[in-house]
């Protein structure tokens, strides 16, 4: 899943990179417009919160920021993106962060220290993360956007694992372990969100050792599925 952690993307504390915002006329309340890409996600939650999803427009958000239309979309393609905050660069990062792993590290284990290294988030930036697992996860008018997201997340995942057990990132293994470990990911966010006293990377890491002892012995398997796990074919 895609987090921002609180260091240097939106959705956190850090804005490095993020494009400075010409000057406009202040925002709601006469408030500065915004400065940065996380400033704009924020607010942007906010209106979410107060008038839904689908019924406020990029044109609500850019007007509350004090910002143009066109700026808006300096910081993002789309509304829709604004829940995902800066994606692309977290995955990158995801792809950077599993290639450290050596080969001595068990692969399951490397997966899981991973998915939580990914998801863990800034104890300032909780409420904010909360309210975009909220809109990922509850908000039906993303659910076709978001699973283009999980494609591309579980692509990572399978690329990784497709090298460590030597088989094309399509096969079947590769492809079965990013899915659950998707799954996972999903399951543990769910009980986050219904349990506030709960700690986020302790129900991940909780779920991924259960998914670990699941696979134990298993990536080759029987004949049939090693042979459609050399092959590509599921």
């Amino acid at each position: 899943m895609r987090n921002q952690r609180g260091k240097r993307v939106p959705g956190a504390a850090g804005t490095a990179g993020a494009p400075a915002v010409p000057g406009a006329a202040g925002g709601r309340g006469g408030r500065s417009p915004v400065t940065s890409r996380v400033e704009l996600e924020h607010l942007a939650f906010e209106l979410f919160a107060e008038r839904g999803f689908e019924r406020t427009t990029v044109d609500d958000i850019a007007r509350a920021a004090g910002i143009g239309r066109r700026t808006f979309f300096r910081y993002f393609p789309s509304k829709n993106d604004v829940a995902w905050g800066a994606f692309d660069e977290e995955l990158a990062r995801l792809r950077a962060d599993l290639r450290t792993y050596p080969p001595d590290v068990p692969l399951m284990d490397a997966v899981r220290q991973a998915l939580i290294e990914f998801n863990r988030v800034e104890p300032a930036e909780i409420p904010w993360h909360r309210r975009r697992m909220q809109l990922i996860l509850r908000t039906p008018a993303l659910q076709a956007h978001s699973a283009l997201r999980y494609v591309a997340w579980r692509q990572v995942l399978a690329e990784f694992i497709g090298n460590r057990i030597g088989q094309d990132q399509h096969a079947l293994a590769p492809q079965a372990i990013a899915y659950a470990t998707l799954g996972v990911a999903i399951a543990a966010y769910e009980q986050w969100l219904r349990h506030e006293d709960l700690e986020l990377t302790e129900l991940l890491d909780a779920a991924m050792r259960e998914l670990a002892a699941g696979f134990a012995g298993t990536v080759e398997g029987p004949p049939a599925v090693r042979e459609a796990s050399r092959t590509g074919r599921a």
